[in-house]
């Protein structure tokens, strides 16, 4: 592997030696995390980042992520916090043990959450996306996966479930009001919400697409929280190893990216 053009070989703490990105997004952050964590990754988790940043370039939405952190894959929970694109999120109550390296991190439905502090406004209006990883369903009433804004705020955009139906997803996307075309399922995996018109929206869930009719509203001006709604007293204790904030964007290709991404790093660890 010394003369590979892919990788070069990188000595790490206790002998192990682990290949260097190719893509230079990919190796900054990897170096990120490895100076959080206190040691670099293993070699094939850092693969599996490298092949899920160059992939997201391939497809043409890597561009389109303005704020996000893989959850999942760091040897800490300071690691996990370290942004893959974009400022680094505000941990609140959030502790070590509530992190696993392969499902990623769990809340508590009542006190902890991630300010991602990108404000919900960031984007344009009709050109907006939003998206979590679910490892762990969240038992909570009124679950908060992931959003801005109150059951009363115009332009709200929101990731959760009605109150005491856990698996029905009922998504926002710069709404006053949540859409009356409930999506089937919330499942574990791969869930988001991507706005790229003025009449409507389209929300994934389940490895399928739902095409929502909704008129968008001026965003709502606050940050979006991860385990919860800002403007709002919800939470999740969900477990979730990824998110995304951003411009609209094919939701089945990142889909398809992240998926494999949280599966790699599973087979790694």
């Amino acid at each position: 592997m010394r003369g590979s053009a892919a990788f070069r070989l990188s000595p790490t703490p206790g002998g192990v030696i682990g290949p260097i990105a190719r893509d230079p997004d990919a190796r900054d952050y990897i170096r990120r995390v490895a100076a959080a964590d206190g040691q670099p990754l293993e070699p094939l988790v850092q693969r599996a980042i490298d092949a899920f940043v160059r992939g997201c370039k391939a497809d043409g939405i890597w561009s389109a992520i303005k704020a996000s952190c893989i959850l999942a894959g760091a040897r800490t929970l300071s690691g996990a916090l370290a942004p893959l694109v974009g400022t680094a999120p505000t941990n609140f109550n959030f502790v070590e043990a509530d992190y696993d390296r392969e499902t990623g991190l769990v809340g508590d439905g009542s006190t902890k959450y991630l300010d991602s502090n990108r404000n919900n406004n960031a984007d344009p209006q009709d050109n907006h996306h939003m998206a979590v990883q679910i490892t762990t369903l969240s038992s909570v009433g009124n679950i908060a996966y992931m959003g801005a804004g109150s059951s009363e705020d115009a332009g709200a955009t929101r990731i959760g479930t009605p109150l005491a139906v856990a698996t029905t997803f009922v998504p926002r996307a710069r709404n006053a009001t949540p859409n009356t075309q409930a999506v089937d399922s919330m499942a574990i995996g791969f869930v988001g919400i991507s706005r790229n018109s003025a009449s409507g929206y389209t929300a994934r869930s389940a490895g399928a697409n739902y095409s929502i009719t909704q008129t968008s509203e001026t965003p709502f001006n606050g940050n979006v929280y991860v385990f919860a709604f800002s403007g709002v007293n919800q939470f999740s204790d969900a477990r979730l190893a990824f998110y995304s904030i951003g411009e609209s964007l094919d939701l089945a290709l990142l889909d398809a990216r992240v998926t494999a991404l949280i599966t790699a790093i599973g087979a790694a660890l």
